[in-house]
């Protein structure tokens, strides 16, 4: 399919509501055609012919369940146009009640969502991203990812995986044109939020809940100026700095040949992996 416009095609999932609707809307103003994908198919196709009339941009809605491998498959093939040159992976939601009041088919529709369907079509973004050259690759994670949070064990869990999966793509496509980006919302209007159990943003204060436009742009000027991490609503950057910090400290010092002294344990050998020159990151 030939290009309308020299940025190539925006592919934007979770794009009917909430912060991929916003993404859409951003991306149609740069000059991006668009893909639209989400399981509502009469809000994708007048979100996408309203786009297409204020933003002369081709806007193309695609009707898939993300949460089905079928879903899957064809935005996958989709991802495989030549004209695509950015993937916003943004579908997801959460389920806010304990574990084992959560029924177990929205426990699989959550991680079949948030992290099977995002590992796959990042995977067939990077395939045809290196094949071409460049492209980029944009991949909404959760502030809730850092550390468990009351009644939301999966989704906090999901988004975790996120962070690490994410971040270890930045180390394949490292040196090359192809771009990886990571952004990490903390309280951001949405959609999700009702079907996470409705009202939940209620009992939050203002001062901790961002806009949906606000993240967005942020997220978009994170990526302008080639963050890798994105996190909108952090104020103190260096926060994230030291915990990439310590997280590779703690990484290293958790392979060690030896048990810890606090076991009372009489150690086999005497060599640690760090004391070894053991690099981490390759095993």
């Amino acid at each position: 399919m030939p290009n309308s416009h020299p940025l190539g095609t925006a592919i934007v999932t979770g794009a009917s509501s909430g912060i991929g609707k916003v993404y859409a809307e951003r991306l149609a103003a740069r000059g991006y055609d668009l893909v639209l994908v989400a399981r509502r198919g009469d809000r994708l196709r007048e979100i996408a012919a309203d786009l297409g009339a204020r933003f002369g941009v081709r806007a193309e809605p695609l009707v898939a369940d993300l949460a089905q491998p079928a879903g899957v498959a064809a935005v996958s093939d989709r991802i495989a146009d030549e004209t695509v040159s950015l993937v916003v992976n943004n579908a997801g939601f959460s389920a806010l009640k304990a574990l084992t009041e959560t029924p177990d088919d929205v426990v699989a529709s959550m991680i079949a969502l948030n992290v099977t369907a995002l590992t796959l079509l990042s995977k067939a973004a990077l395939a045809a991203f290196q094949a071409r050259g460049s492209g980029t690759l944009v991949n909404i994670g959760s502030g809730a990812g850092f550390a468990p949070y009351p009644k939301i064990p999966v989704y906090g869990a999901t988004k975790a995986y996120v962070y690490h999966f994410t971040q270890s793509l930045q180390s394949e496509v490292a040196g090359t044109n192809v771009r990886v980006q990571l952004v990490l919302p903390g309280a951001v209007v949405s959609e999700g939020w009702e079907v996470a159990g409705g009202g939940a943003l209620e009992a939050l204060p203002a001062s901790v809940v961002m806009t949906t436009e606000e993240c967005v742009d942020a997220a978009l000027a994170g990526l302008d100026k080639g963050e890798p991490v994105t996190a909108p609503s952090l104020q103190d950057e260096t926060l994230l700095r030291n915990h990439e910090t310590d997280t590779q400290a703690l990484l290293q010092a958790m392979f060690d040949a030896r048990p810890a002294a606090r076991y009372g344990l009489r150690p086999q050998s005497q060599a640690g992996g760090a004391e070894a020159g053991i690099d981490v990151q390759t095993l």
